[in-house]
Formats: structure tokens, C-alpha cells, sequence
């Protein structure tokens, strides 16, 4: 049991370094100025903003037939945000920043905890309907997502498994959510 215990502790500690590895990686991609520029708008724009724009481009692409998938976007990362802090709490691990002195974040975090990821969390929630309203956005949805984890990455705010747990976290909460209110908005409009 003990031998066990041993061998899981060092395959954590194994999978820990090299999370930090590649977040290093990707901090070195926005070391100059256009790509930090970049890094540096996404995640502010993750801190909200983005979701006007994403609301404006689906409105604009499928008129009024976009409102209740981001209606129900907007339900879905009320809920996650309702559970996430208590996640981040709980596990309490440090941000690269805090592992690595060399990491210098690009901007301020919101809290001191980096998993997982409310960036990817909230963004694969909100996006989760309109995929399953509009399948044709899944390119641009999985670009979008992807454009965020970058930029989370870069900013040394998260590790890459941050992100994925963000992310699986956010569409296993709220694919069932999504698919029950988009048969019953069907079923009343």
C-alpha cells in the first residue's frame, strides 16, 4: 500500500513538472511584443468582454434564433461560477507564476488558485449551446476555445491540465443543461 502510495506521488510530481515545462514553452511564444499583445487582450477579453462580441456575432450570423442558445450560455456559466471557486479553494494549487520565479504573469489574476481554468470553463459553457443550435460553428467555437487556452498559457496563469479540466468541466455541466433547454425552448416557441 505504502509502495503504491509512493509511486503515485512521484507520477503526480513527474506530471506536475511537466505541466510547468510546457507552460514555460508557451510563455516563451508571447515573449515579444505583437504575441504578448495578443496573450494579454484574450485573457482580459475572457474576463467578460468576450461574451458581448460572441452574443453580437450570433445574433448577426442567426438572428433571433441565436437568443436562446446564448440564453442558455449565460444560464451555464452562472451555474459554473456558482461551483468553481469552491473547486479552486479546495484543490488550492498555486499559479506557474508562483512555482517558477523566472514566469512573470502578463496581467493580474482574479484569485490566487489556478485549477482549473475559469477562462475555458466559462468560454466551452457559453459555446456549448450554440454548437448544439448551429453545428456549423463548431470550427470557430473549438478556434475560439483554443485561442483562449493559448493565451491562459502564455500568461503563466495556468497550467495545460488547468485548462482541460476547465474545459471538460464546462461542457460535461453544461451539454445536459444545453440539450434539455434547447428541446424545451423548442417545444414553446
Amino acid at each position: 500500500m505504502d509502495q503504491a502510495l509512493s509511486r503515485g506521488r512521484l507520477s503526480l510530481a513527474w506530471l506536475s513538472a511537466l505541466d510547468l515545462c510546457v507552460v514555460r514553452g508557451f510563455v516563451w511564444t508571447a515573449r515579444r511584443h505583437p504575441t504578448r499583445f495578443v496573450a494579454i487582450a484574450l485573457s482580459w477579453l475572457g474576463n467578460g468582454w468576450a461574451y458581448l462580441a460572441i452574443a453580437a456575432v450570433a445574433l448577426i450570423a442567426f438572428g433571433i434564433k441565436a437568443l436562446p442558445p446564448l440564453a442558455i450560455g449565460a444560464f451555464n456559466a452562472g451555474v459554473l461560477h456558482c461551483m468553481y471557486p469552491s473547486i479552486k479553494r479546495f484543490v488550492a494549487r498555486p499559479r506557474p507564476y508562483s512555482r517558477d520565479a523566472a514566469l512573470v504573469p502578463l496581467l493580474r489574476v482574479m484569485d490566487e488558485h489556478s485549477f482549473p481554468s475559469g477562462h475555458a470553463m466559462t468560454l466551452s459553457a457559453a459555446l456549448v449551446p450554440l454548437v448544439l443550435a448551429f453545428p456549423h460553428a463548431l470550427a470557430l467555437s473549438v478556434a475560439l476555445l483554443g485561442l483562449m487556452s493559448w493565451a491562459r498559457l502564455a500568461s503563466a496563469h495556468h497550467y495545460p491540465s488547468d485548462v482541460a479540466a476547465g474545459t471538460v468541466l464546462g461542457v460535461s455541466v453544461s451539454y445536459p443543461i444545453s440539450i434539455y433547454a434547447l428541446a424545451a425552448s423548442r417545444l414553446v416557441a
